[in-house]
C-alpha cells in the first residue's frame, strides 16, 4: 500500500510557481529532503521544508506514509527552490496526445462520441503525400471520416474547426496521472477540460 502511495503523482512548480513537471511522491520527498524543493499546501499556499512538513500530522482520512516513528503527509504539490525556467520539451506525436490536443472532439462536426468512435484523419490524405504529423492529423468521428474519404477538406467541402498545430508542452502531457483536485489552483482550467485517460 505504501509503495503505491509513493508512486502517486505530485505536481512540480518552478520557483515562479509555474507547473513544469509531474513527479512521483517518492521523488518529490527526495527533492524536499535535499532542500531542492518545498512542499506547498494548496489550501493556504504556505510552503514547508522537510523539518516543517514532517512535524505536521495527517488529518482524518488524509493520505500518509508510515515512517518508523511518525506518519508523513503525502505532498500533492511542491515548488523548486532554484529553478525559474519553463521546460523546452516538445509534445511527442502520439495517438494519446492527439486525443488530448483535440479534446476527444471531431474536428469537423464538433461532436464528442467517445474515443472508440473517433478516428485519426490525415487532412491531406497519405495517398496525396500527406504525412503523419501534428499539422496534418486531426480527430474525426467515423461519419465525418467516411464522408471526407480520401480527399482534402477543400475537395470534400468540409471545414476544419481549427487548423491542426503542435501543442505547447505542458506537464499533463507527460503523465498518465489521475486528476488531483488541489492541482486546479496551479494548472490552467483549459488543461482540466482535457480528459487524461479514456
Amino acid at each position: 500500500m505504501y509503495a503505491k502511495t509513493l508512486q502517486r503523482p505530485a505536481l512540480v512548480l518552478n520557483r515562479n510557481w509555474q507547473p513544469v513537471n509531474v513527479a512521483t511522491v517518492a521523488r518529490a520527498l527526495v527533492l524536499v529532503w535535499n532542500e531542492s524543493a518545498r512542499v506547498v499546501d494548496p489550501e493556504d499556499y504556505q510552503t514547508y521544508t522537510w523539518d516543517d512538513w514532517s512535524r505536521l500530522r495527517p488529518a482524518e482520512g488524509e493520505r500518509f506514509i508510515q515512517a518508523v516513528r511518525f506518519r508523513l503527509r503525502v505532498p500533492e504539490v511542491i515548488t523548486l527552490t532554484g529553478y525559474e525556467s519553463m521546460p523546452t520539451a516538445s509534445v511527442a506525436f502520439s495517438r494519446r496526445n492527439l486525443f488530448r490536443r483535440d479534446h476527444y472532439t471531431c474536428q469537423y462536426c464538433g461532436i464528442q462520441p467517445g474515443s472508440s468512435e473517433l478516428t485519426i484523419d490525415h487532412v491531406v490524405p497519405r495517398s496525396q503525400g500527406g504525412e503523419s504529423r501534428w499539422d496534418n492529423c486531426v480527430l474525426a468521428c467515423v461519419a465525418c471520416n467516411l464522408r471526407k474519404a480520401n480527399r482534402t477538406p477543400i475537395q470534400a467541402r468540409m471545414r476544419l474547426r481549427k487548423p491542426p498545430v503542435q501543442p505547447a508542452w505542458h506537464p499533463l502531457y507527460a503523465t498518465h496521472a489521475p486528476r488531483i483536485e488541489s492541482w486546479s489552483r496551479f494548472v490552467s482550467e483549459a488543461y482540466w477540460n482535457v480528459p487524461l485517460e479514456q
